[in-house]
């Protein structure tokens, strides 16, 4: 199944894989206005997102960068087996400009937040909320540091909604995760890249 996995996405172009990307976060805004509708009163989920709470800025960006500097740390040391996710992320941001980078972060934190901090953990809890983020992250699944990895983050993230009660929060936190990353990517891509040429000339 992993090598199946892997070959798909070998097969698709970068065209495809955005497109499936934005695909995906359309159907789960689609999911979240489908379920807004069946589980809450004229949408009051919307309600905890505060977007003047200073802690959007106190709290948010500082969590979301020191999960960022963890993560790269323990990509240094750990072996590369333990982040293979298929190339999909270094295929998704590798090419990309700063811009869009910036985008795809913005529009995946705003989907998944809305679906599973705002819905799915408001009405079945934090721990339910945590492991169906990480099911829904497909590519993890074939790999169980970052299916644990994803499944804690999800908590981490949880766990500030449920103390500030406050989606901007967590909307905020996951796209510093996502954009940061997503730099980290497309920079560390473009220095091994020279540093190849280099070798090769």
């Amino acid at each position: 199944m992993k090598n199946k996995y892997k070959e798909l996405i070998k097969g698709l172009t970068d065209r495809e894989l955005l497109s499936h990307l934005y695909m995906t976060q359309i159907i789960l805004l689609a999911i979240t206005f489908i379920l807004g509708i069946l589980l809450f009163d004229h949408f009051s989920y919307l309600n905890t997102i505060d977007i003047y709470d200073v802690r959007i800025w106190l709290i948010g960006v500082p969590a979301g960068t020191a999960v960022v500097i963890i993560d790269i740390i323990l990509m240094k040391v750990l072996p590369k087996s333990f982040y293979d996710d298929g190339g999909l992320n270094v295929r998704i941001f590798k090419n990309r400009s700063v811009i869009h980078i910036a985008w795809i972060a913005a529009f995946v934190a705003f989907s998944e937040e809305l679906l599973f901090r705002g819905i799915i953990q408001t009405k079945l809890g934090l721990v339910l909320a945590s492991i169906i983020f990480a099911i829904i992250h497909y590519r993890y699944l074939f790999n169980w540091f970052l299916f644990s990895n994803i499944v804690i983050l999800s908590f981490i993230i949880g766990s500030v909604y449920e103390w500030s009660n406050n989606l901007a929060i967590t909307i905020i936190m996951h796209f510093t995760i996502d954009f940061l990353l997503g730099l980290y990517i497309k920079y560390k891509y473009t220095i091994d890249a020279d540093e190849q040429e280099g070798a090769a000339s």
